[in-house]
């Protein structure tokens, strides 16, 4: 046992200088590495459940427009007999006989089985006509029976059988093309219908619009909410469908109550519950989500969170078990010389690679040994007995307590060094996580924006085969310039939902230079049924993030707008962005501006002719 490592009575117990350097080495690392977990965790809980919540509302939100699509395309059914201007000129002909049976059958049954197929749909169209001289048709069908069940179909009656019903007295005032009400009505309730409900009126006096019919359509709830499935949400949730009194009138869910039960005396302490509107049919739509599948996402994280911080404690135990034991050693080294000094054993010397702190200390102690043992040698030839007593004051002279004090002061500016090396580390670590968590590629080359966009465009041509007809025509010279990713796809997903007009659908997709202002200009236009001038400002109110206005014009349209023009403006400027225009029965137009700005280090994409027509 060497002379260093032997304990004396009332001695303290001797701790090496490496072990010294590990243990404050992991004292300084572990505390700030468990508060940056502990943040860490906090901060990706608190995201991921803001997440979520976005999430589940965009879900929501698509579901509702999936059902304004199907009540606004049994109102188009409606409306091809409300706003036909011939229509009202036949059916108010008060003449029986043949007059009678020509506009019957040369007139009205035509209409009406080519309103009625003009849907793939079930649908039960009755129509009531103020004019008694036309024939009542329909059919002897059981009156328990359902008649929506065979398919379908429609009836003519005289408006006199409903003008002493409830439904009818308390229809509203009309406004032209605007009144329009969903309601069960008659044993819609019992047969899980609903029924859209509209007045047929005489045009030709707009100062008093006579009312000569009257037209209702009854579908089946499960029809029109058949976008309403769980599987969207999650194992355990549940979607309603609540009318105005809070009853439910649909829902999908393992534990979902029977219909017509009331929401609130249901228990959801245990859910978190979302909402979302049905303007046109004042109902709403509620999600509830079990907050077990929120606490186990939260366990993930967790975990996650642990098993990382226990990799980055391993790491670091490992590195420092490195850095310790490399300086230790050199450490050693002088300490075992120095031992050797100090038994006057001047032989042995230090080397160490590298110009530092330990090689300036290495050369000093060997030439410290060298000069001694030179001088040692030398008075022992020339008179070793003469020289004897100054060898013993020369002795008594080299204390080797001044060797062991510098050692001692250099070794804490050494420590104290590398601490703050290994802090830096731990900092750029910190730093390096922190940019992992932000890490993806937002701008990216507009040929690949393309490639998205022809991607989304393919999806579409398997479910509306050659409904729908896509044009590109993209200059060449813009493909390798970039552009904030997804700009495109979101107004095609608009036109797919809201621009349709008839079964067909034709999209124009152009992308050009604009040498005046210096920026690429991109061009969208359809020629479907286009937006009213009402539409069109409250989907430019609701594109310039004014809520206040914008309040109840929907989501379908606004909210995927306003999300790509706040992203150009974000990464490009308020000088770019989006603009919308549309006319009625002609299209819609939208046009997305972004700079000139090509990708570094990007190279040059191979040219799709179908991008250029």
């Amino acid at each position: 046992m060497s002379k260093y490592n032997r304990i004396s009575p009332g001695q303290r117990i001797f701790l090496p200088f490496g072990m010294k350097l590990f243990i404050s080495y992991l004292i300084l690392i572990i505390v700030p590495i468990s508060i940056f977990g502990y943040m860490a965790n906090t901060i990706l809980v608190n995201l991921y459940g803001k997440q979520m919540n976005t999430n589940l509302a965009g879900t929501l939100a698509q579901i509702c427009d999936n059902i304004n699509y199907k009540l606004e395309d049994t109102q188009r059914l409606s409306d091809s007999l409300y706003f036909d201007e011939s229509f009202p000129l036949e059916i108010m002909r008060y003449e029986e006989g043949w007059v009678s049976y020509q506009t019957t059958t040369k007139l009205l049954i035509p209409k009406f089985r080519q309103t009625v197929d003009s849907t793939n749909r079930k649908v039960w169209m009755s129509v009531y006509l103020k004019n008694e001289t036309l024939p009542e048709i329909y059919n002897n069908d059981d009156s328990m029976s359902d008649a929506l069940a065979k398919g379908k179909h429609w009836e003519l009656f005289h408006l006199a059988r409903i003008k002493d019903k409830a439904w009818y007295k308390n229809f509203p005032k009309e406004d032209y093309g605007k009144t329009v009400v969903w309601q069960q009505v008659e044993d819609d309730s019992k047969y899980g219908r609903i029924s859209l409900l509209r007045r047929l009126v005489d045009t030709r006096n707009p100062t008093k619009l006579e009312t000569i019919g009257f037209v209702r359509i009854s579908v089946y709830l499960s029809e029109i909410f058949q976008s309403v499935d769980i599987n969207k949400i999650g194992s355990g949730s549940m979607l309603l469908v609540l009318d105005d009194n809070d009853q439910i009138m649909y829902g999908s869910g393992d534990h979902v109550p029977d219909r017509q039960s009331n929401y609130n005396l249901m228990d959801v302490s245990r859910f978190t519950v979302l909402g979302e509107q049905l303007p046109k049919l004042n109902w709403r739509m509620t999600a509830l989500v079990p907050d077990t599948i929120i606490q186990h996402e939260t366990r993930k994280v967790n975990i996650l969170t642990l098993v990382i911080c226990l990799a980055s404690f391993v790491v670091i135990i490992l590195v420092a078990l490195g850095v310790s034991r490399f300086f230790s050693k050199r450490v050693s080294k002088v300490v075992s010389v120095l031992s050797m000094f100090q038994q006057g054993d001047f032989h042995k010397r230090v080397h160490y690679r590298g110009n530092d702190e330990f090689s300036m200390i290495a050369a000093s102690l060997n030439k410290l040994g060298e000069h001694t043992e030179h001088l040692i040698e030398e008075v022992y030839m020339t008179n070793l007995k003469k020289k004897e007593a100054e060898l013993e004051t020369l002795q008594a002279q080299i204390n080797p307590h001044f060797l062991y004090n510098t050692l001692s002061s250099i070794s804490r500016l050494a420590k104290f060094g590398q601490v703050d090396k290994q802090h830096q580390m731990v900092m750029n670590l910190a730093k390096f996580y922190r940019l992992t968590l932000n890490e993806g590629q937002t701008i990216i080359p507009i040929h690949k924006e393309l490639e998205q966009t022809q991607a989304y465009i393919d999806i579409q041509k398997v479910k509306y085969g050659e409904r729908m007809d896509v044009e590109f025509n993209i200059d060449p010279s813009i493909v390798n310039f970039v552009t904030v990713k997804l700009i495109l796809q979101p107004f095609l997903e608009n036109a797919m939902q809201h621009a349709w007009r008839g079964d067909r659908i034709y999209i124009r997709i152009s992308g050009r230079l604009d040498k005046e202002q210096d920026s690429i200009l991109f061009e969208i236009m359809d020629d479907g049924n286009g937006m009213s001038k009402e539409m069109l400002h409250q989907v430019t109110t609701s594109m310039n993030n004014n809520p206040g206005i914008a309040k109840g014009t929907g989501r379908g349209r606004g909210y995927g707008i306003r999300n790509v023009n706040e992203r150009i403006k974000l990464y490009f400027g308020k000088d770019y962005g989006v603009q919308l225009f549309s006319r009625p029965g002609i299209g819609t137009v939208v046009s997305i501006r972004i700079p000139l700005q090509r990708a570094k280090h990007a190279s040059s994409a191979p040219l799709d002719t179908s991008w250029t027509g």
